[in-house]
């Protein structure tokens, strides 16, 4: 569900601009989607590296996972933008191929100062940046204080919204340079996981620690998003996990439900007192941010119950939904353009042409990704 919001948002520009405009300011549809995301990733993740007890194979769990078909996107982006079907939009400024390169590569674009060559892509940072976090906590044995974590940086971002910290988007960039910063980020990242996988226990303590500070430094001061919308993202990630935590007896509900609260409080204390939006943009972030909350809520409350075949469908190739609407609305835009006034019959006809389209890519390609990661960590023996 999340993942068709998402799609909604972004078709809209094209195929239903005037809704779009009535509804924006009231409810951000892609905060929504993407913060359901969030919650869900840091219900999940964790719990993934826990149950394998071993870094190595969470790495090349997540590897498999995610890397097949985000190859798959960004080839077809780029092709389609050298056959002139499509146009990729992204401002690289001076930067040069191989920094392009390198910054995707480590997923962390966003947090590098690079443009993305497909507007989704930015979530992955985060996404990346979290999975350093979790690992970090591993491997120093803090991972089961999710909830602290969560509480500690959701008053981080208030404090950062009432002390008055603005920085530039991309501030680090700015300060030492983009190719010289992601020269550093990505050499960083490529030894904190070597580390962190490595056999010798002060080695994995070195690897995540490296890692973590290396995720929260980049969000903190290279977002293009505000300080404390980058720690509110971290924040509801562990507040996921919290909720992971309370459901399988390692926390109580009573804890849980207090880090909600308060991760829920900052961060609409944080929306609402940023000066710079206005404020239509806060109400808009604000209702999308406790919607997203309550929707999660929601689907926890009904985890037990029998749920459609035609939802659970829908759940397993949303991955490849949310990366791959990016690139059919490419072609859109390059073929048939945008419209001034709503078509409602050319969303429903996108979503008509993407859903089977998605069915394909998880079939042959998110699929044996999967499949390949599997058998590849059952050859690793766990450290």
């Amino acid at each position: 569900m999340a993942a068709l919001v998402v799609v909604f948002d972004h078709s809209s520009y094209a195929f239903m601009a005037e809704f779009r405009r009535e509804l924006m300011p009231e409810f951000n549809t892609s905060r929504y989607g993407i913060m359901v995301f969030f919650l869900v990733s840091g219900y999940i993740i964790p719990a993934s590296l826990e149950r394998r007890g071993c870094v190595r194979t969470f790495w090349i769990g997540r590897v498999f996972r995610m890397y097949p078909l985000w190859v798959a996107a960004v080839t077809a982006v780029l092709v389609l933008n050298l056959v002139g079907t499509a146009e990729i939009r992204a401002d690289f400024g001076q930067q040069s191929a191989v920094t392009v390169a390198v910054a995707h590569l480590t997923l962390l674009q966003e947090l590098l100062g690079t443009p993305n060559l497909l507007l989704v892509l930015w979530t992955l940072s985060y996404e990346m940046a979290f999975y350093l976090l979790v690992v970090a906590l591993f491997t120093v044995r803090m991972h089961q204080r999710s909830a602290a974590v969560a509480v500690t940086l959701a008053v981080l971002a208030a404090v950062s919204v009432m002390a008055g910290v603005t920085l530039p988007a991309s501030a680090l960039s700015g300060a030492v340079g983009t190719g010289t910063l992601i020269a550093l980020a990505s050499g960083a990242m490529v030894v904190a996981i070597c580390c962190a996988c490595a056999g010798s226990p002060t080695l994995r303590v070195f690897g995540g620690v490296l890692g973590g500070v290396l995720a929260l430094g980049l969000v903190c001061f290279n977002s293009t998003v505000p300080m404390w919308e980058g720690l509110v993202i971290l924040a509801v990630m562990f507040l996921g996990t919290a909720v992971y935590r309370a459901e399988h007896g390692q926390s109580t509900w009573l804890y849980a439900a207090c880090t909600a609260a308060v991760v829920a409080a900052c961060a609409v204390g944080s929306a609402y007192g940023d000066g710079d939006g206005s404020h239509f943009t806060r109400r808009g972030w604000i209702v999308a941010f406790l919607l997203a909350v309550l929707t999660f809520a929601v689907g926890l409350a009904l985890r037990c119950r029998r749920i459609p075949r035609w939802l659970t469908g829908l759940g397993t190739i949303s991955y490849s939904v949310y990366l791959l609407h990016p690139v059919l609305l490419a072609v859109s835009d390059g073929t048939i353009g945008r419209w001034r006034q709503d078509r409602l019959v050319l969303e429903v006809a996108f979503y008509a042409v993407l859903l089977p389209l998605c069915v394909l890519t998880y079939r042959y390609i998110e699929a044996p990704g999967q499949a390949w990661g599997r058998k590849l960590a059952r050859r690793v023996q766990p450290l």
